[in-house]
Order: C-alpha cells, then sequence, then structure tokens
C-alpha cells in the first residue's frame, strides 16, 4: 500500500501547486514587497527609507515589459526630474511639506508605519497599509490609508488604489499647484517626445497639449515595444475627491492625475475667474482618492477605456 500513498502524496501536491499557481503571492523582503503571479512578477512595493516615500516599481506588463523608467535610471535613459520614481502618490502642499519632490533623507517624507492585511487570493491580491506624512518639523501631518488591490490577466494587468488622507493633530491646508498627485514615471519608449507613446482623454483629447490641465474621467497612454502596442491606463473613480480630476501628463513622461491643482490648472488655462479649491483638512478629517490603473497589451480604443471604465465606476454590490 506504500505506492498506493505515494501515488496519493505526488497528487495532492500537485493539485496545491496548481492551486498555488493560479493565486497572486507577496514575498517580503527588506523595504520591498514583490506582487507575483503564477511566477511572474507583476510589480513591486518600494520601501526604500533613500527615496523618501513608497513607490511602486519595477511595473510589468503581462508578458513581462518594464513600463516604468528605471529606478536610479540606467545608462542612456532620461534623468530629469529624479523624484519622479515608478508610481507615486504624492503632493507639495506647501514649500514646506512639498512630498512631491522630497529631497532625502528629508523631512519631509513619507513611511509606512505597518502593513493592515496582505492577502493573496485566486486572481486576485490584497495589500493595505498606513504610511505617515512627516512634515518638515518631523512630526506626522497626515495619515494615509492606503488598499491596492491587484488583478493580474493574459492581456492586462489591473491595480486598484484606495488612498484616504486624514490629518492628525494639525489643520493641513493644501495649495492648488501642478505639482502632484497619482502618478508614474514612464519608461523612455512609452513618453510622447522621443518615444512612441500617444495621450487620449475620455473627452476625446489628443495628445500633451491638449490632455493637460484639463478634467477628465480616464486618460490612458499607449506605444510601441517590441513590435507590440503597449499601455498605460489611469482611471478616476466618482467617489474620489474633486472627480473628475484634472491631469498634469508631460510628453517627457509623467503621467499624473491631480485633482488637488484645481486652480492652477485654470490659471496656467487662463480659465476667466479661476476657482480654487483650497482643500483644507481639520484634524481627523479626511480626503479620499480612488484609481484604477491598467497594464495592457494591444491595442485598447476610446470605446475599450470607457466599458473598461463603465464597470469600475459601477457601484459595489
Amino acid at each position: 500500500m506504500k505506492w498506493l500513498y505515494s501515488a496519493f502524496v505526488l497528487v495532492a501536491a500537485f493539485i496545491l501547486n496548481c492551486s498555488q499557481n493560479g493565486r497572486v503571492k507577496f514575498i517580503e523582503k527588506e523595504h520591498q514587497i514583490d506582487v507575483m503571479y503564477k511566477g511572474h512578477p507583476m510589480v513591486s512595493y518600494d520601501l526604500n527609507p533613500e527615496i523618501g516615500k513608497p513607490i511602486l516599481y519595477p511595473v510589468y506588463s503581462p508578458s513581462g515589459i518594464q513600463l516604468a523608467r528605471h529606478v536610479p535610471p540606467q545608462e542612456g535613459e532620461s534623468r530629469d526630474e529624479p523624484h519622479q520614481m515608478g508610481i507615486m502618490f504624492a503632493y507639495e502642499i506647501n514649500k514646506a511639506n512639498n512630498f512631491w519632490a522630497i529631497k532625502t533623507p528629508g523631512p519631509p517624507r513619507i513611511e509606512q508605519v505597518k502593513v493592515v492585511e496582505m492577502k493573496g487570493e485566486k486572481e486576485k491580491g490584497t495589500l493595505s497599509t498606513i504610511n505617515h506624512w512627516i512634515g518638515h518639523n518631523n512630526k506626522p501631518l497626515l495619515r494615509e490609508d492606503r488598499t491596492m488591490v491587484f488583478y493580474p490577466g493574459k492581456k492586462e494587468n489591473i491595480i486598484d488604489f484606495t488612498l484616504k488622507l486624514t490629518a492628525i493633530d494639525t489643520t493641513v491646508a493644501f495649495q492648488d499647484i501642478k505639482e502632484g498627485m497619482f502618478a508614474i514615471r514612464v519608461a523612455d519608449w512609452l513618453r510622447e517626445k522621443g518615444g512612441t507613446g500617444r495621450y487620449l482623454s475620455s473627452n476625446g483629447d489628443e495628445t500633451e497639449q491638449n490632455v493637460w490641465g484639463k478634467r477628465a474621467k480616464w486618460v490612458r497612454l499607449q506605444g510601441e515595444k517590441n513590435g507590440k502596442l503597449i499601455g498605460i491606463a489611469i482611471l478616476n473613480h466618482p467617489q474620489s475627491l474633486n472627480y473628475p480630476t484634472y491631469w498634469h501628463v508631460r510628453g517627457y513622461g509623467l503621467f499624473s492625475a491631480n485633482p488637488l491643482g484645481q486652480g492652477d490648472f485654470q490659471t496656467r488655462k487662463h480659465v476667466e475667474n479661476p476657482q480654487y479649491l483650497h482643500l483644507t483638512l481639520k484634524p481627523d478629517e479626511s480626503a479620499l482618492f480612488k484609481f484604477r490603473m491598467i497594464f495592457y497589451e494591444g491595442a485598447k480604443t476610446k470605446k475599450d477605456i470607457d466599458q473598461e471604465f463603465n464597470k469600475y465606476s459601477k457601484p459595489e454590490k
């Protein structure tokens, strides 16, 4: 009967391995959490204190093509705006508390306090953390409650971001400025200037010139690499503050949604009587930001992303 028992063990191990292969896995390393699916990396959550803020880097397409500029830039890559790294959530609240262009080691800086949930499931994974935005006086200004849900796929990887900022014990007044807020610095091959990329918004606007500084439900940047059409789309959820967001997209490779820059954008677009948002959070008051990022292979038309947005924006049952 030993042979029967051995066969049973082998079959059970095979079944377990197959089931695990269909699960999102989180692999913890020093200052880093790798997100894996079927043995392949989707993205890494980089908590290196030398960066001064949490970022997601590297970022891969479903077939493993790097979508973000390298950190640090490799030889031959652009080196401008060194604070723009991977996927980041940050803002220049004011001159003293500029979390967007952090100069390490800071302060100011954004640091993780703890992991609340890290759960890999079949076809998705959830990572929730608490981060503190440490001001120039080395005291926490804001608590960031962050949840990221990772959905792998054959033709697209999706990450849903829910980001809540809460003032801790002092009132935080955000200036309206273009320097923010939810962004990715894309690989040079995907940028508009000197690359193959091209922006398209939910309004039907194309190119940096026509998308920058306007509201839109979503924007996508699509280009070509290794004979493939590859793109990134950022969708703004209707529950997010100041929806639909304004967009700070640049041809040199910055792809950013910025709901707080309203007055700055309107002024720079020569809007008559620009209206400033002037977001102010008193202690324990919060602001909610929600975005979906889609990293895809193969062409996506406006109609395709409109359909993706409709699915994303439906109320949860």
